[in-house]
């Protein structure tokens, strides 16, 4: 099972409000597959392990598309920004925020929009 880090999202995904992610890469994941949400993954320093947030998220939809659909389509927009854990985002400063955390991305770059599940594995 791959790891998915959330650094930017811990809460949202710890309270169960995020269920959408969008990324770089990530071009591989199919329906159904299981993903361990962590903190982090890359970039630890000596010592620091990984630290899983919750029990593995399950996928339900992966999609490829530019990133500006968000400010394209506004309505698609803003419930995109609910769904990705930032409901206080207008979809144009998410875009900005995502850009800035992702070199060297840009609105026009095409990303890929995972949707996620839930699951209690561990119960």
């Amino acid at each position: 099972m791959r790891n998915m880090s959330f650094a930017m999202t811990t809460e949202q995904v710890q309270n169960g409000t995020k269920t959408v992610t969008r990324r770089l890469g990530w071009l591989h994941l199919k329906y159904g597959e299981l993903v361990q949400p962590v903190r982090k993954c890359m970039g630890l320093k000596p010592g620091e392990k990984i630290e899983p947030l919750r029990d593995p998220v399950r996928v339900a939809t992966t999609m490829r598309e530019p990133l500006r659909r968000m400010t394209d389509d506004l309505e698609y927009g803003r419930s995109e920004c609910i769904l990705e854990g930032f409901p206080n985002l207008t979809p144009a400063q998410f875009v900005e925020m995502f850009c800035a955390s992702h070199k060297p991305c840009t609105p026009e770059t095409v990303v890929t929009r995972i949707e996620f599940e839930y699951t209690e594995v561990n119960k």
